[in-house]
């Protein structure tokens, strides 16, 4: 095994995956659709790209409609406020997360609770969502995280029994499939980001997605200012519900285009994405001490917004996480680190009081510090990319000790 380029050996890759891997995919095709629509001059909501891709979406997902906003935030936001969630309510959010998947309930003047996730999936942990349950908990919100998916049987069950309503935050796992059913289709309604890294990539949008009529409805009415599908300025059939709080959260048609080019490739990719990982792990389980996430004990397809691995053997013992990072970067294999959980997220800025723990997250506080993940463009890429990769993590694994006293010596 060589050294490590940290330590002044030859790196993995000369040039990093960095400079090599371009994301967000472009191509003459897209392009030229966007030139056209450009000189048609149909560039708002109005637009009938907008509901094609919607819809295409959607019936990927095995749901009946879909609803495109500005961002993966209002498309959570939407959700709840679509069931009439609000103050004095309370919803379920995982401690591990992006900080937005509890800034939701708090903008309708809920209350996000924060539970611990499982110590294999990094998702939310349905027993802990039991224990947290009161006379004011509204909803869930379960997170499909990173390459795994939530508990869904057992977080339906639960939400059935407590009369809750469940809404799928899918923004990592986009065309991912559970125990036969398109993500975001097994909860009351499906919430997925389009920001420009994720598996589906724009500048920005997002997606609700659901099979209740009456909730399509209402969701696209609040991200609308009140217009219902179809309607158009001067063509204002009915007007929307008087207990329905409406905004301006709608996207372009510009992005719609772009993603819907995106949608026709994207379960062919997930299948590359697939293979990448079995082939990592297949050799990584065998010559490294790592751990990776597990994708959830009934998915089929993974979505892989990224490629998490747990470096929590003894073995890593006393070696900084920003370390294992670094030596990788400089290997050529960038990775990054998993979120704090939320309620320590920097970005979050929350008084105690807006917010309640019920009990500590212990999983989320040991697992997080030692989690780093490779972001799914990074997965695409051919057999010898992909052995540098492992040749990079055995090279840290092999020489945990030099890294050890390269952190001491720091």
């Amino acid at each position: 095994m060589s050294e490590l380029a940290l330590l002044g050996g030859r790196p993995a890759f000369e040039e990093s995956l960095a400079s090599r891997v371009a994301w967000p995919p472009v191509d003459d095709r897209t392009a030229q659709k966007l030139a056209e629509l450009y000189y048609s001059r149909r560039w708002s909501a109005f637009d009938e790209t907008e509901s094609e891709f919607a819809e295409a979406f959607a019936k990927l997902h095995d749901a009946s409609h879909g609803i495109f906003t500005i961002n993966g935030t209002v498309t959570l936001q939407c959700g709840l406020g679509a069931y009439g969630i609000g103050p004095g309510d309370e919803v379920i959010v995982p401690a591990v997360t992006w900080y937005a998947t509890a800034m939701a309930p708090h903008y309708l003047g809920a209350t996000p609770v924060f539970v611990d996730v499982l110590p294999d999936t990094l998702c939310i942990d349905p027993d802990k969502i039991v224990a947290a349950i009161t006379e004011r908990t509204r909803a869930i919100i379960p997170v499909h995280l990173y390459g795994s998916m939530a508990d869904m049987d057992r977080i339906m069950a639960i939400a059935k029994a407590h009369r809750l309503r469940v809404i799928e935050d899918c923004a990592h796992m986009h065309g991912g499939v559970w125990n036969g059913h398109g993500i975001g289709s097994i909860g009351d309604v499906g919430s997925f980001s389009f920001q420009h890294s994720k598996t589906m990539g724009c500048a920005d949008g997002g997606m609700c997605i659901t099979s209740d009529a009456e909730i399509a409805d209402r969701i696209f009415r609040m991200k609308h200012i009140g217009y219902g599908p179809g309607e158009h300025p001067g063509n204002i059939r009915q007007p929307p519900p008087r207990d329905l709080k409406c905004y301006n959260f709608r996207a372009t048609a510009f992005t719609a285009l772009i993603l819907h080019e995106q949608l026709h490739s994207l379960v062919e990719r997930l299948g590359r994405y697939g293979a990448a990982v079995r082939y990592l792990e297949n050799r990584l389980g065998q010559t490294t001490n790592i751990r990776f996430q597990k994708p959830g004990r009934r998915a089929d397809r993974q979505g892989y917004y990224g490629w998490n691995m747990i470096f929590d053997a003894p073995r890593y013992e006393g070696i900084p996480i920003s370390l294992i990072r670094q030596a990788l970067a400089i290997e050529g294999v960038p990775v990054g680190v998993v979120w704090d959980p939320v309620y320590r997220f920097i970005l979050f800025n929350l008084e105690p009081n807006a917010y309640r723990i019920p009990e500590p997250c212990t999983v989320a506080e040991r697992l997080v510090p030692r989690a780093l993940w490779l972001m799914h463009a990074y997965l695409d890429v051919d057999e010898s990319d992909l052995d540098r990769i492992a040749e990079a993590i055995e090279k840290v694994d092999a020489q945990a000790d030099a890294l050890r006293v390269h952190a001491k010596a720091s």
